[in-house]
């Protein structure tokens, strides 16, 4: 169906891998599991994906994992691919503003530079 990409910066950073292994096991596979079903579902449910309104094309990805709760950002880049620039724990009901700025901005960076390639 899609495949489910990480952003990596231009000195070679992994930001979402980074936040992959700050997770615990239990933790990590329910994140994991979630990205799972992004990649194989044809039509993925609102409480795992959705669109961010009023932001630059950005997608938000959740995961729970009992009272925690994980959101991913990304982007899609064309029909197959889905770009993962941000993520964070999240502590309250609103995303700040500037989770999106930095999603909005890696997603600038990585369109600037597969254009450059």
């Amino acid at each position: 169906m899609r495949d489910v990409l990480f952003y990596r910066t231009d000195t070679g950073g992994d930001p979402i891998g980074e936040f992959l292994d700050s997770l615990n096991p239990k933790q990590a596979a329910k994140v994991t599991w979630v990205l799972s079903l992004i990649e194989e579902m044809e039509r993925v449910p609102a409480q795992y994906l959705k669109k961010l309104a009023g932001t630059d094309d950005i997608w938000e990805i959740r995961a729970q994992e009992g009272r925690e709760v994980y959101r991913l950002l990304g982007f899609f880049d064309g029909p197959k691919f889905i770009v993962l620039v941000h993520a964070f724990k999240k502590k309250s009901r609103k995303i700040k503003e500037k989770d999106i700025e930095l999603a909005e901005n890696r997603k600038r960076d990585y369109l600037s530079r597969k254009n450059d390639e």
